[in-house]
């Protein structure tokens, strides 16, 4: 069986230039498939799949979430903690205006725009972490320190 050719994307450049340690899981990506198809693809757990989610604030200021595969945030938690009225999700084309990412393949490395980033806090307690690489259909294998050495996270706990 031939290899799959693995992508060069924004965010794989970043991990490089940061020297990070990293591995390539390519998987068959589903539209609307999240965290269950690409835990089940890859024969991992739900809960070490780490999502990139856009959201805004009331103001249209973006912000990046980072939760857990098997969990959801509650944006009333995280609109308290960031001391705003509202939370939301981005639609698609605002995520991707924002990230230079297509919603299903968005990394929290390497964005178009530079966004706070929001980690939840039990992420760190794991030993190994995939997410996101930049592409649909592909993540990468890290250490949850990355996040924290490369994006400099809020910690939060928003997690339901």
């Amino acid at each position: 069986m031939a290899r799959e050719k693995i992508p060069v994307t924004a965010a794989v450049r970043v991990l490089r230039a940061g020297r990070v340690v990293f591995t390539d899981h390519c998987y068959a990506y589903q539209a609307r498939g999240g965290t269950a198809v690409s835990s089940r693809e890859l024969g991992v757990d739900e809960r070490v799949i780490v999502k990139t989610l856009v959201m805004e604030d009331e103001r249209r200021q973006p912000l990046i979430v980072l939760m857990h595969g098997d969990c959801e945030v509650s944006t009333g938690k995280l609109a308290r903690h960031l001391g705003v009225k509202t939370v939301a999700v981005c639609h698609p084309d605002v995520a991707s205006r924002h990230s230079g990412y297509l919603v299903g393949g968005t990394s929290p490395f390497g964005t178009r725009k530079a966004m706070p980033v929001y980690l939840e806090r039990s992420i760190l307690d794991l030993e190994k972490i995939y997410i996101n690489g930049g592409r649909r259909g592909y993540l990468v294998g890290i250490a949850p320190q990355v996040l924290v050495d490369l994006l400099e996270p809020e910690l939060v706990d928003v997690a339901v």
